[in-house]
C-alpha cells in the first residue's frame, strides 16, 4: 500500500472519529431539548423554559444549513487548495514591496 493511500485512510478515520466525538454530545443536547419541547406541548408546566433554547437551536441550524446550500451553489467547495496558494502568493508580493496585491 502506498503512502498516499495510507494518509488518505488515516485522514478519513480521524474525520470520522472527530465527527463522532463532536456530533454525539451535540445530538444528546439537541434531543434532550427536543424532548423537553414535546413535554411543553403536551402541557407539562415544568418544561416551559425549553421553548426559547429549542427555537434558538432550530433557527441557528436552519441558518447554517442555508449557508451550506449557498456555499455549495456558489461553487465554494470546488477548489479548496486555491485560497491558501493565493494567500502565499500575496504574502510573497507584500514581502517584495509590491503594492499591486489583488483582492
Amino acid at each position: 500500500m502506498n503512502a498516499g493511500m495510507q494518509t488518505s485512510r488515516w485522514q478519513w478515520r480521524m474525520t470520522v472519529i472527530f465527527a463522532i466525538v463532536i456530533l454525539i454530545p451535540s445530538m444528546y443536547g439537541f434531543v434532550g431539548k427536543f424532548v423537553e419541547l414535546v413535554h411543553v406541548f403536551q402541557g407539562e408546566p415544568g418544561g416551559a423554559f425549553a421553548i426559547a433554547p429549542m427555537l434558538n437551536y432550530l433557527l441557528a441550524s436552519l441558518g447554517f444549513l442555508c449557508m451550506l446550500f449557498w456555499a455549495t451553489a456558489k461553487g465554494m467547495f470546488h477548489d479548496l487548495e486555491r485560497p491558501k496558494h493565493r494567500m502565499l502568493e500575496q504574502e510573497e508580493l507584500l514581502n517584495q514591496g509590491d503594492t499591486r496585491v489583488s483582492r
